[in-house]
C-alpha cells in the first residue's frame, strides 16, 4: 500500500517458519493481525483488509504448511492446540504488546482459543467473521442448503457421500455449485481468492476437515466451544453473509452466548463477504476496531 511501511520475512514457530507480511509499521492504532482460514489455505483473499493499515499495523501470516511457509508435511503438528501455540509464537516474535484478532472461517478457532487460554490478555478485541465455533452446528447448517440444490446435485453428494468417492465429475459440479451460492456469489473471484485456492494444502484440509466444505470427517469434526463462548471477556464482532456457509441464525445464536458482543450481517453475501461487500465490511470493521 502506497505510503505504508511493509515489513515481510519469516518466524520461527514449533515445527517450522511461517511467512508474514506488516503493512503499516508507522501507524498508532493498535495492530490487527489476521488468521486465515482453511485449514490449509492461505493469507492472499484477506488482502483487501490491508487497506486499514491507514490507521493501524496490519498482519498477515500464512500458517505452517500453508501458503508461502514452510511445508513440513507432519500430521501430527496439525491440532487446534499447536495452531494456538503458532499464534502466539507469531504475536510475541513481531512484540504485539496489544493487538486485535480477526479470524475468517477456521481462523476464527485458533483466535477465539488464544483469547480464551489468555483469558484476554493484551487482546484489545475479537472480529470473527463466518465463524466455525461449532462443526456440528455447521454440518447441520450445510446439510439445509444442500437440500435446496436442484435434484441432481444432491443426489450427486449423497451417492458420494455414501460411496466414499469424492471424485466423480458430478460430486465436482454439485461442490461448485453450492460454492457459488454460499461460499463467494460473485460471478468472477477476485485474483487474490484464486491465488489462495491454487496455494490450497488439499492433503492439510482433507485431514482437518473432510472432502469438501459440506462433509465434515476431520479431526475437526467433534469441535464445539460453544460452551465457553460466556467466557469471553474482550469485545467481539461476529460477521457473516446472508447466504453465508456460517448461516445468519447460527451466527446469532453464537452472538446471544457471547457477552456485549456486536453483529453485522451483510446482505446479498456469502462466506467471504469481506471479498463481495469490501466497503461495507472495511467499515464496520474500522468502525469496531475505532471504537475499542
Amino acid at each position: 500500500m502506497k505510503g505504508n511501511q511493509i515489513q515481510e520475512g519469516s518466524l520461527p514457530v514449533e515445527g517450522g517458519r511461517v511467512w508474514y507480511r506488516l503493512t503499516g509499521k508507522d501507524k498508532p492504532g493498535i495492530p490487527l493481525l489476521t488468521v486465515h482460514g482453511g485449514p490449509g489455505a492461505a493469507h492472499d483473499y484477506l488482502e483487501p483488509l490491508e487497506a486499514l493499515a491507514d490507521e493501524r499495523p496490519v498482519i498477515f501470516y500464512d500458517q505452517l504448511d500453508c501458503g508461502n511457509s514452510e511445508r513440513p508435511d507432519r500430521p501430527e503438528l496439525w491440532t487446534v492446540e499447536r495452531y494456538v501455540e503458532e499464534l502466539r509464537q507469531v504475536r510475541s516474535a513481531l512484540g504485539l504488546e496489544r493487538v486485535f484478532l480477526l479470524g475468517q472461517s477456521w481462523g476464527v478457532v485458533p483466535a477465539v482459543e488464544y483469547a480464551l487460554k489468555r483469558r484476554g490478555e493484551g487482546v484489545a478485541g475479537l472480529v470473527l467473521s463466518g465463524p466455525l465455533l461449532s462443526s456440528s452446528r455447521w454440518a447441520a447448517d450445510q446439510k439445509t442448503y444442500i437440500a435446496e440444490l436442484p435434484v441432481e446435485l444432491r443426489t450427486a453428494i449423497e451417492k458420494a457421500e455414501a460411496s466414499g468417492d469424492f471424485a466423480a465429475e458430478e460430486y465436482g459440479q454439485a461442490a461448485m455449485e453450492y460454492c457459488r451460492r454460499h461460499v463467494c456469489r460473485l460471478n468472477e473471484w477476485p485474483e487474490c481468492m484464486d491465488r489462495t485456492f491454487a496455494k490450497l494444502n488439499a492433503r492439510l484440509y482433507q485431514y482437518m476437515w473432510g472432502p469438501s466444505e459440506f462433509t465434515v470427517r476431520g479431526t475437526l469434526k467433534d469441535y464445539d466451544c460453544v460452551d465457553r463462548l460466556g467466557e469471553i471477556n474482550v469485545p467481539v464482532l461476529f460477521t457473516c453473509g446472508e447466504f453465508d456457509e456460517a448461516a445468519p441464525d447460527t451466527v446469532r445464536f453464537f452472538q446471544r452466548r457471547t457477552p456485549g458482543s456486536e453483529l453485522r450481517v451483510f446482505e446479498e453475501a456469502s462466506h467471504e463477504h469481506h471479498l463481495e461487500k469490501p466497503e461495507k465490511y472495511l467499515a464496520a470493521v474500522r468502525d469496531f476496531l475505532n471504537r475499542k
